[in-house]
């Protein structure tokens, strides 16, 4: 399991309400607007969002970037939550990755 910090505690908060706005009314947030779509549409908002996440890194605008990130961050989890992902299971990963070294994992994939 994976150790909190307060990165992971605002990821899990952030999580934790995705999940509760799923089979929400979609007129009653935007998340539930999004999952309501279907997961193709949450991918696709993803992929939007990465873009532009990657073009604020390219102009390097350290504050738009921020802000794209955190866009990417939020669309991401709506993403894994439109296909039933649970953020502690990649969370689990990223920590299983952390005790090779980055170029024996990517040789093993």
């Amino acid at each position: 399991m994976t150790q909190a910090t307060p990165a992971n505690g605002t990821l899990d908060a952030l999580y934790a309400t995705i999940l509760s706005r799923k089979g929400a009314d979609p007129d009653s947030s935007w998340t539930a607007q999004l999952l309501a779509k279907g997961p193709e549409k949450c991918a696709e908002k993803f992929g939007e969002e990465a873009i532009e996440a990657i073009i604020e890194a390219v102009k390097d605008d350290k504050t738009a970037l921020t802000s794209e990130a955190a866009d990417v961050l939020y669309h991401l989890l709506v993403m894994l939550a439109a296909r039933d992902v649970r953020l502690s299971d990649v969370m689990d990963e990223l920590s299983r990755r952390q005790s090779q070294s980055g170029l024996a994992e990517k040789a093993s994939r």
